[in-house]
């Protein structure tokens, strides 16, 4: 789990950094509805940034493959739905859009993820807390 939760705090410091870019970089620079745009893709890769930090207190109580899982699902989450989203507000190429979705899925696979492992509890020989 310590590189996920590297990958976590990784992503939440990019997620700081792009949001003031967009504030204060992108603001005369995009239209305001690109903009909003660009600042759901910020919002939901801080989300998950924080989610996947969490994942490392959650793994006592939930099986560690469930929680690799949900880690793995949220950053490429981030990667295809936050990515997508900073392209497409930058760049405006609409070809980016059916992307953003795929993004979105795989947010929803990791929290499936998650609840699975709450479900399961921990493994066999894992210390639950």
């Amino acid at each position: 789990m310590r590189m996920y939760l590297l990958v976590g705090a990784l992503l939440a410091l990019l997620g700081v950094m792009l949001g003031a870019f967009g504030a204060h970089g992108l603001k005369n620079v995009l239209t305001d509805s690109a903009l909003s745009t660009f600042e759901i893709g910020v919002r939901y890769q801080m989300y998950h940034a924080l989610a996947i930090i969490l994942l490392g207190g959650l793994s006592a109580h939930i099986a560690s493959s469930w929680c690799r899982r949900a880690a793995v699902f949220f950053i490429i989450g981030c990667v295809l739905f936050s990515g997508s989203i900073y392209l497409l507000a930058l760049t405006g190429q609409k070809w980016l859009g059916p992307i953003t979705p795929l993004g979105g899925l795989c947010f929803m696979l990791g929290w499936v993820s998650l609840v699975l492992g709450f479900i399961k509890g921990p493994q066999t020989g894992e210390a639950e807390q």
